[in-house]
């Protein structure tokens, strides 16, 4: 297959565990370069983030926005920045929630310094987010949805990520998202709590937004020198939305469309190599159930392994075929 530039897809919020990447950081000094100029942006928040993510801290206390995004940012970013170093610059790049941040910073809309205090600044506006999470269901949005019709859940729990046909992510407050949960079980729909403990992606995370934008509108913005893919619109980013604040602010409380970012790259036939920087594999998972990676015209391709997994050997699997399609 001729792949070209491969197209870097960059995670978000629940993909997170303990652990991830950490072999990385360890025995990759390209990774541990890049991530370590992100945590000491950071200041004090950066050696917390550091030690906790290197001791294997999990369960709630990595499900926080406020440990889980910067994480998964820096894991995005070192991994765009590792293979630039190695000549393997991507051609585009779809980023997963947060993973748009560390799209546009790797884009050149923002410098690293400055994604740092917007990082930073993202962590600080959840003061103004309610008790929350998110569901992932089994079922394509219109059913998913069509679940809490007539009910007080219907408000507030609305479609928070589009990830593939048959895979939604419900978001909202407690105790509506619980009582979401009830509803689309009774319906038949396998259903899952996705890692996070606030409601993104959400009309919830509003007023988090409008803090959040203040702080986007003090960092100069430019436009993109690589391609992004937006999973707010599900379309290339133009250089208007690039230098607007308030589109990269206001995301956090816009649905990911993640599946219509993937069609917009993939429908127009060309063959693609999707590389996964994400934990576990789970975007290369989602990617593969494109008609157009299914039938072997795309390839999706991970870099980092599932928990348990060799890691090192993952990554070194990864590096080999886009070297090789490259």
């Amino acid at each position: 297959m001729t792949a070209g530039r491969p197209v870097l897809l960059l995670p978000g919020q629940g993909f997170q565990h303990a652990g991830m990447a950490v072999e990385l950081y360890r025995r990759e000094m390209h990774f541990k370069a890049a991530a370590d100029e992100f945590l000491e942006a950071l200041g004090p928040q950066g050696k917390l983030l550091h030690d906790d993510w290197l001791s294997g801290v999990d369960g709630a206390a990595a499900d926080r926005g406020t440990s889980a995004q910067p994480l998964l940012f820096l894991v995005g970013y070192a991994i765009g920045r590792t293979l630039a170093a190695r000549g393997l610059r991507p051609g585009a790049l779809i980023g997963h929630s947060v993973g748009e941040l560390a799209a546009a910073t790797l884009a050149g809309v923002i410098d690293l310094p400055a994604a740092a205090r917007v990082i930073a600044a993202r962590c600080a506006a959840l003061a103004h987010a309610p008790a929350g999470g998110m569901l992932a269901v089994a079922g394509a949005p219109d059913r998913v949805t069509a679940c809490l019709r007539g009910s007080p859940a219907a408000g507030s729990v609305v479609v928070g990520a589009h990830n593939a046909p048959s895979q939604t992510i419900l978001s909202g407050p407690e105790p509506d998202l619980s009582r979401a949960e009830e509803l689309v079980r009774a319906q038949g729909l396998i259903v899952r709590r996705v890692r996070a403990l606030e409601p993104w992606h959400s009309p919830a995370m509003r007023p988090a937004a409008r803090v959040f934008a203040a702080a986007v509108a003090a960092e100069e913005l430019r436009p993109p020198v690589l391609p992004i893919v937006s999973t707010r619109t599900g379309r290339p980013v133009t250089d208007e939305e690039a230098v607007d604040p308030a589109f990269w602010a206001h995301q956090m409380a816009a649905p990911v469309l993640f599946w219509p970012a993937l069609e917009t790259l993939l429908d127009d036939g060309a063959p693609r190599l999707l590389v996964d920087a994400g934990p576990a594999a789970a975007l290369a998972t989602l990617a593969r159930r494109h008609p157009a990676v299914g039938s072997g015209a795309s390839e999706a391709v991970a870099l980092l392994a599932q928990p348990g997994r060799d890691a090192w050997s993952t990554w070194q699997r990864g590096l080999a075929r886009l070297e090789a399609a490259t």
